[in-house]
Order: C-alpha cells, then sequence, then structure tokens
C-alpha cells in the first residue's frame, strides 16, 4: 500500500501544483487512500520532496533534484514491482501489470523520460504506450524487459 500510495504522490505532483501537505492529503483522499498529516510527511521526506518556485510567486513539490536524475532508484522498484509482461502492436506498446498497480508503473514509466515515448495511459493492470515508430517501440520493449529482469 505504502508503494502504491508514493506513486500516486509522485503522479500528483507531476500532475498538479500542490502547494501544502493538506492539499496532498485531500488529493490523496480522492483517489482512495486513507493518510494522516504524519504519513504524508513521512511520504514527502522518504521520496526527498522539496518545494520550487512557479509563477506568482507561489511553490509546489517537486522531486528533489530533478532533472539532474531522470531514472530514480524509486522508480524501478515500482516498475520492477508492478510488470509483469510486454507485448508490441506496431509502435504501441502493451504493458500488463499485477492488479491496481499500472497507475504507479505509469507513472514511473513517464518518470523515465524515454524519449521515444510520445505518452502512455494506463487502466487497472493494463498500460498502453505510443511509441514513435515501431522501430523505436521494438527498442523501448527490450530495455524495459531488460530493466525488469534486472531485480529477478
Amino acid at each position: 500500500m505504502k508503494d502504491q500510495r508514493q506513486s500516486k504522490i509522485l503522479e500528483l505532483i507531476k500532475d498538479h501544483e500542490i502547494e501544502t501537505q493538506e492539499e496532498l492529503s485531500a488529493y490523496l483522499v480522492k483517489e482512495g487512500f486513507s493518510v494522516t498529516q504524519a504519513t504524508v510527511s513521512r511520504d514527502i521526506r522518504e521520496l526527498k520532496l522539496t518545494k520550487i518556485a512557479v509563477s506568482g510567486g507561489r511553490q509546489k513539490y517537486a522531486i528533489l533534484g530533478e532533472g539532474k536524475e531522470p531514472m530514480s532508484e524509486r522508480f524501478l522498484k515500482v516498475f520492477r514491482e508492478g510488470f509483469l509482461s510486454i507485448d508490441i502492436a506496431q509502435n504501441i506498446l502493451i504493458i500488463k501489470t499485477v492488479s491496481g498497480m499500472a497507475g504507479a508503473v505509469c507513472a514511473s514509466l513517464d518518470a523515465m523520460q524515454m524519449e521515444a515515448i510520445v505518452g502512455s495511459i494506463a487502466g487497472d493492470d493494463t498500460i498502453m504506450c505510443a511509441v514513435r515508430t515501431a522501430e523505436d517501440a521494438a527498442v523501448v520493449m527490450k530495455r524495459l524487459r531488460s530493466m525488469a529482469q534486472e531485480a529477478q
């Protein structure tokens, strides 16, 4: 549950300009997580989140050192724990995950910032990932399989 919650936090701070722990807690509750202020505070610390300035003198949560290390061990761990299989249909990758983990795996995949990936959509246990070309899709598929097997 902790990994799913922390993956959801990473997804939320990527998609929204979240300024406070209270705001983050509210988003988590909307997503079906039961959290306390202490839990959110601990997750922020464990994920090494920091606040950065945004327009209008506001701040938002971001990953510490974002942009310097595009693929942290945290993202790899989430990817490996949720990944089951991958298949290809021309330039579309279909990734099967543990039930309920597709969103977290998709968020970790997005955090990897692979240039060949145009975008991805997650359901409950399936991710559809659009890749620029069929050739790129074959390369990405091979890389993702390799990453998933490194922990085994």
